[in-house]
């Protein structure tokens, strides 16, 4: 097989944090040139400028594009990576651009490969996202050419969407690659590096749902009033830098100087999955409480409709957004304990069958026509 060109691409902490295994296991290989189009949160001040952690991984190729806009609305941002994507494929002319899950970004690097005939990737497709997310993400899927999925359940949703199964590959979740690494810091060293004074603490996430942005205000003041009124210790990460994220912020910053909180703008990949293990419970909206920390077998506080119908665990307790079914959720894991790890997403080989994937040459045989196949 001659040489192939992989442009991969990510705009948040998140999404590099699954795509980092799959780049690493690239890089090394002889019949791949890897290049890496950063952008998004990773080049903004106020959210840790988590390029760092993409420049310590030393990867030959990357090349960063500043997608921010003032007005901070995702068309803007769509537009304007479109932009900067668009300009760097006519200067590298990869032969694959590889997506990850359902953000803004990810959207822009579907539609630059599909209108310009390169090959797209996408990597967990055919999941449920909730609010507009889901919109993007299976959006991206009818603009990719191959997806990689983690579980059946994921490829069984991209069939029901007229996607070819030759098209469908099963790999797991890559960041499961990480989670299960032996190369993860022990939990003194995280602590020391960001200045984590706590013997026990929970972990506070919490994001912007844009399609509920006129309720956010609200939404965080509830959030920030439970835990303030709980007596435990927390680690509060920044959200995600979608429409609403500044309303959020300001309500965590009320909690600066509580010897209670540590406020972090953004952890590395590997620190933060550290954390978490050693974490006595997640509280908060991402998709690490319905992915990561039930490998961990750690208790998950979910709030409100960002995670709507994703994976469901015996130790995730759903509320809605009101201050007393948080309260009522933090009191009930008092008396829940860690459990064994639910393993719905792979094994930790994510990395190695996406490689054999594209080492075999059907891949790139993949029509660029894009055909709907319809139920049988």
């Amino acid at each position: 097989m001659t040489q192939k060109k992989i442009l991969f691409l990510t705009g948040t902490r998140a999404d590099f944090g699954k795509i980092k295994s799959l780049i690493q296991i690239l890089e090394s290989h002889k019949n791949f040139e890897v290049f890496v189009f950063v952008t998004g949160m990773h080049l903004q001040q106020e959210y840790g400028y988590t390029l760092l952690e993409i420049e310590r991984c030393n990867f030959s190729n990357v090349y960063t594009f500043e997608n921010f806009t003032h007005e901070t609305t995702m068309d803007l941002t769509l537009a304007k990576t479109i932009e900067g994507l668009s300009g760097y494929i006519k200067e590298i002319k990869p032969d694959m651009i590889v997506v990850h899950g359902d953000r803004v970004e990810t959207l822009a690097g579907a539609i630059v490969g599909s209108l310009n005939n390169i090959l797209v990737a996408h990597i967990e497709g055919g999941e449920i996202s909730g609010t507009v997310d889901e919109l993007i993400r299976h959006s991206v899927s009818k603009l990719s050419h191959i997806h990689y999925v983690s579980n059946k359940l994921a490829r069984k949703r991209l069939m029901q969407m007229g996607e070819i199964a030759e098209s469908i590959r099963i790999i797991g979740s890559p960041d499961v690659d990480v989670m299960f690494s032996e190369n993860l810091p022990d939990l003194q060293k995280v602590k020391t590096y960001y200045e984590i004074e706590f013997d026990t603490y929970a972990i506070a996430m919490f994001h912007p749902v844009t399609t509920e942005f006129s309720q956010m205000r609200n939404y965080a003041q509830q959030f920030v009033k439970a835990i303030l009124n709980n007596d435990r210790n927390y680690i509060i990460v920044y959200p995600n830098n979608d429409l609403g994220s500044n309303i959020i912020l300001e309500e965590i910053f009320s909690l600066k100087g509580n010897s209670r909180f540590r406020l972090i703008p953004s952890l590395r990949f590997e620190y933060f999955l550290t954390l978490l293990k050693n974490a006595s419970f997640i509280i908060g909206n991402s998709s690490a409480g319905i992915r990561e920390a039930p490998y961990y077998g750690v208790p998950v506080i979910n709030i409100g409709t960002r995670q709507n119908n994703r994976a469901e665990d015996s130790k995730i307790l759903n509320v809605d957004y009101s201050y007393q079914e948080i309260t009522q959720a933090l009191q009930e894991t008092q008396f829940i304990s860690k459990g064994n790890a639910v393993r719905e997403f792979g094994d930790g080989n994510s990395a190695n069958k996406f490689l054999e994937s594209l080492e075999k040459l059907d891949i790139w045989k993949l029509d660029k026509q894009k055909q709907f196949r319809d139920l049988v």
